[in-house]
């Protein structure tokens, strides 16, 4: 359930390139703080999915609600049984 929520997620990324210095800045619509910068856009892409990972991780400890993606609801993993 958690790595078909996190690929559903990924599948949602927005990338894009910073004129400036020529790096990727990629983020997930919908996951507050959920983004990454890198040189490359697949280091990007990884760094992405690390942080996703972290948030979720972060949420799911402290029973913060995460948003629904794909039908898949995280959330139920904090009921009690």
């Amino acid at each position: 359930m958690l790595a078909s929520y996190i690929d559903q997620a990924m599948e949602l990324a927005v990338y894009e390139i910073i004129a400036d210095d020529q790096t990727y800045w990629g983020e997930i619509p919908g996951l507050q703080g959920v983004w990454a910068s890198h040189q490359t856009l697949a280091g990007c892409r990884r760094e992405l999915r690390e942080a996703l990972s972290d948030w979720l991780a972060l949420r799911l400890r402290l029973g913060l609600t995460i948003p629904v993606i794909a039908g898949i609801n995280l959330n139920e993993l904090t009921k009690p049984v």
